[in-house]
This record gives C-alpha cells, structure tokens and sequence, in this order.
C-alpha cells in the first residue's frame, strides 16, 4: 500500500511499504480520509518532536522514523482481529491515536490516561498512520460514527475532541465570554464547543479568510483583526471594561499570548491549547498582579464519545471547516506547503490516500 513516511524535518516521502496486519483484539481500517494537522506542520518545519528521531525507538512502539503519519482519520472497517465482536466489516469509524502502555487504566472513568509515561499518538510514534491507505489499531482507539456523518467530516472528531478537552480545561460554562487568538482549524472547533456550552466568543485572526470562516460558520460572536483594530480595548468593549472570562491560546505565537495575558480579566483562566515548537516567554507580573490561571491541555480523554455525539446530533457542523482535498501524492507541495506558507488561504485541508474520495 501507499503511505506518506516521515524521515526527518523537511523530509517526507510518499512509499510503498507492506499492508498492516490484523492481529487479535484489533480493527483493520481502509482510509478514507486523513486531515493535515498542525502538529504534522510542526513536525515538517522544527521536529522531530513527538516522532522518534531514526535510532531512537519510542518505547512503547519500539519505532522510529521512518514513520507513517497522519492522525486525524476517517474509514471504513475491512477486517476485525480474533475476539472483536462489536465491530464489523462496513462500519464507519474515526480513531482515537494514541499509543499507551498496556496497563495503564484507559476505562470510562479515567481522566489522565493521556499523561500517562511514554505516552504518544499514532501516526506520530509509530504504529502507522492515516496518511496510508490501510491501518490496523487497537480496537479500545476505535470509535463506530453513524453512516450519517460524511467520512470527510469525520475526519475533523479527532481536532474536535481536542477543542472539547480544552474548553472542559477552562471549566467556562454557560455566560461566560471566551477570547480566542486564531482561527485556524484548532481555534475554530475550539470556539465551536464553546458555543455549544452556551460561551460567547471573541476571536482574534489576522487572515481574512479565517476570520471569513469565523463568520460563515457562526462559531464567534465577534471576529477581531489584530493588524488593524486594538484588540484589548474591543475586548474591554465588549464585556463593559471587565475583560474575557477565558482565554484560549491557539497559535504558538508569541504576540497572541501577550494579548490573551492583557486582554483577560483578573481572576481569568488562560488555556494554551496550541503546540509550541519554540520557546515562549510569559509576562509573570501580569499573570501574578491579575491572579491568572494558565493552563496547559493536550490532546483527549475519553472525549470522543461526546464529540461523537455533539456531530450526530448536529450540534456541531463540521462540513464548513472543510477547505480543500488533496490526494497522497500532493500532500507536500499543495498540503504542507500551503499550510506553512499561504496558511491565510485555508482552514483544513484533507488527504484522500487511495484518491478515491477525489
């Protein structure tokens, strides 16, 4: 089969390499869609990070790069591994990516299985990806959708749950007035569990396009450009000069930050939701004079299920986030390049690696 495999920074290479194999208690999956991550983006330009460097196997896969990558997929079951019985050929599924130890408790009441040691995600630390046609994955990661939702808008559950987790970070509910700096696809399915929380957003986005989406997609209340508006007094403005109750850093850009940290009010909880390949600097007495409280998130925990239904009930519209399609083949030149170099061009873009979705 065909796979996108990942040698190092600026290196990734579209080969042929053997078809997974199904082995008990777990699903054999045909790809249908994989969506481009911004963490597959930090990997391309600063990694390796989550990936194992060559000769450095992650310890829980024993693999290093060369990987196959890709993480946020949609397919079809095409097999099932001795002792899955609740699954079965035909069904459309999306995948939880991770890679955990064994006997780390990942049962319905665990909170922190996802901080657990060694902890890494498919498609990054081995155990293929879904930028391949195929992938087999342990039937506890695999989550059956309704034939309902479209196999493309399946794609963006796994970057929806990630939203998910970081709004239930927060603890924000209902009245509450979250800021939001980016409107790429992580800041946009952020604002859009917020909004289904009953929190009004505020986003701040420099592209025209995004802030377009921002709009069309009805995730924000208010759509701020910072290169030509002051945010922090448009923020003041519109909470009567008390400042958000909530903030969500969402671009691992050092100016977004100082924003969020001026633009909050006291007692304000900061999430940085994003990835930062690079070191950031923190104005301390701003977060000590104003008692705010930063906080980190990463990924999901047992936030699927509800993802899952927030999409099937329709709460949630992921159709709109959906700005372009692309084949395995052109996953460098139009995908990677387009996001690291024109990103104010689109949202999420997505990989078909049979093409047949083309």
């Amino acid at each position: 089969m065909r796979a996108a495999r990942y040698y190092d920074r600026g290196d990734v290479r579209i080969e042929n390499i053997d078809d997974p194999v199904v082995q008990p208690r777990m699903v054999g999956i045909d790809v249908a869609w994989c969506g481009i991550c911004g963490t597959d983006l930090h990997e391309y330009a600063d990694g390796p990070i989550f990936i194992p460097p060559a000769h450095h196997p992650q310890p829980l896969s024993g693999e290093s790069a060369p990987v196959t990558i890709g993480h946020e997929m949609s397919g079809v079951v095409s097999s099932v591994g001795e002792g899955v019985t609740d699954l079965a050929v035909g069904d459309h599924v999306v995948v939880e990516p991770y890679i955990i130890a064994d006997d780390v408790d990942t049962g319905p009441d665990s909170h922190d299985y996802h901080l657990s040691p060694d902890m890494n995600f498919i498609g990054l630390g081995g155990c293929g990806g879904g930028l391949a046609e195929r992938i087999a994955v342990k039937r506890r990661w695999v989550h059956k959708i309704s034939p309902s939702v479209p196999l493309d808008q399946a794609a963006l559950i796994e970057p929806l749950a990630v939203g998910f987790h970081a709004v239930q970070r927060s603890g924000a509910g209902a009245g509450a007035v979250a800021l939001i700096t980016g409107a790429g696809p992580i800041g946009l399915l952020t604002a859009a569990n917020c909004r289904a929380r009953g929190i009004s957003v505020i986003i701040s986005e420099p592209s025209p396009l995004r802030r377009a989406k921002a709009t069309e997609t009805g995730v924000a209340d208010h759509v701020l450009d910072p290169a030509s508006e002051d945010v922090l007094a448009r923020v003041r403005e519109l909470t009567g000069g008390r400042g958000a109750d909530v903030g969500f850093e969402c671009t691992s850009v050092q100016a977004a930050l100082d924003t969020l940290l001026d633009a909050l009010k006291p007692t304000a909880v900061l999430v940085v939701v994003s990835i930062w390949g690079h070191p950031a600097s923190v104005d301390m007495q701003k977060l000590v004079l104003k008692e705010i409280d930063m906080r980190g998130t990463i990924a999901y925990v047992n936030s699927h299920p509800e993802t899952i239904a927030l999409v099937e009930s329709g709460e949630i519209d992921l159709a709109p986030f959906i700005t372009g399609k692309i084949g395995l083949d052109q996953l460098v030149s139009e995908g990677y390049d387009t996001l690291l170099h024109r990103n104010e061009t689109a949202v999420k873009i997505l990989v078909s690696p049979s093409g047949a979705g083309l």
